[in-house]
């Protein structure tokens, strides 16, 4: 009696080898500008000065406690669909859209606007992988997605406020 091959799916959700290359270039440029942002947010959290030190420093390690904690669901999630994802600063290097903020000195209210405009981006990042997603049918990455939306959206809600 001849042996039966078992099938095996192409990716470990069963996703196609397409979806796999764009979902994973979509979250790896989404996990690159999520580190980008964390390292940011503390810099300008450790970096705070001013009449309102107190609320904009915890204001700020709030968000990056929130910003970095989307990391590892983003890389993992990567794994999951099949793909594999970024291996060094170097590689978030050569992602990231979010710029880098190395000026000796920025004071408050700059640090907030800037911080708003990249959660800004972000939420633009976030948005493009959704329709990636969204597309191939990948449900459990259009959820997540949906979630860190929500945060995002928060987040930028809060330093808009700050800056009236």
């Amino acid at each position: 009696m001849p042996t039966q091959e078992a099938k095996v799916a192409p990716t470990p959700a069963g996703f196609s080898p397409e979806y796999v290359k764009d979902g994973s270039n979509a979250l790896n440029a989404l996990l690159a500008d999520v580190f980008a942002l964390y390292i940011k947010t503390k810099n300008f959290h450790w970096h705070m000065e001013g009449p309102h030190f107190r609320d904009y420093h915890l204001l700020l390690d709030e968000q990056s406690d929130q910003i970095f904690a989307m990391s590892d669901d983003v890389a993992e999630r990567v794994r999951k669909i099949g793909g594999t994802t970024i291996r060094s600063i170097g590689h978030i290097a050569k992602l990231q859209t979010i710029a880098d903020d190395d000026k000796q000195h920025v004071n408050s209210k700059e640090m907030l606007s800037e911080l708003l405009d990249d959660n800004r981006s972000l939420l633009e990042v976030m948005r493009e992988a959704h329709t990636i997603a969204d597309d191939a049918k990948d449900v459990a990455t259009a959820s997540l997605l949906e979630n860190w939306l929500d945060e995002t959206e928060r987040r930028t809600w809060f330093l808009f406020e700050t800056l009236k």
